[in-house]
């Protein structure tokens, strides 16, 4: 059967497309709490999900966006609890500065000492990136057990993140993994509840990434 529609996008050009996005977003969220900085976030997580019930759950500590740009544009490591937010993140614009994306749930060292300890990968693979380097920013959108992990060892000097975005999703331990890291006392940006996942995550790497370009 051969179906036939008179439908036509409204544009076929890229920028305008997102463009147009933008400014739906900004015209239903209306009023909002967030500061100029932070509603790039906000405005391409809600882009990204088309959530806006989690876009205005984000949460911010109030040094986080500066501590995300300071970071990106001092080419410190991005490190990921899955492949797909590597995937995900723009790393041209993090290169540029001399930074790279990473994740280590998949390397044999980490798969190895899950195995020998009878634990998650995702656990292994955050103590693996504490031990690498200082600083980065850690960007966590599926493995509560990775966020409660690098919690654990922010609280006891293991690790010392420069930023954490902290917005795994799912039904075990998700939302409260959120709670403990919004007790915490270094940067972070992470939202209330069950949701979140990879892309959210992403959308929120690409938006400091864009706020860092902007300070040149």
């Amino acid at each position: 059967m051969d179906f036939k529609t008179d439908f036509k996008p409204l544009t076929t050009q890229p920028q305008e497309i997102e463009d147009k996005s933008f400014q739906i977003i900004t015209d239903e969220l209306g009023p909002h709490p967030f500061t100029e900085e932070q509603y790039p976030v906000v405005q391409r997580v809600i882009h990204a999900s088309a959530d806006f019930e989690l876009g205005r759950s984000l949460v911010f500590h109030p040094k986080a966006i500066e501590a995300g740009i300071a970071s990106i544009r001092s080419g410190e490591k991005i490190v990921a609890d899955v492949q797909m937010v590597q995937v995900g993140i723009s790393k041209d614009r993090i290169r540029k500065y001399g930074g790279g994306v990473h994740v280590y749930i998949s390397d044999p060292d980490v798969v190895e000492e899950a195995k020998r300890l009878n634990t998650t990968r995702a656990i292994i693979s955050m103590r693996k990136a504490a031990r690498e380097a200082e600083g980065g920013i850690y960007a966590i959108g599926n493995a509560p057990t990775a966020l409660l992990e690098l919690i654990r060892m922010v609280k006891e000097g293991l690790a010392k993140p420069s930023l954490i975005i902290g917005m795994p999703v799912g039904f075990v331990s998700a939302a409260e993994s959120k709670d403990e890291l919004r007790r915490l006392d270094v940067p972070f940006i992470t939202n209330i509840g069950r949701k979140g996942g990879s892309t959210i995550v992403v959308a929120a790497v690409n938006a400091l990434s864009l706020l860092a370009d902007k300070r040149n």
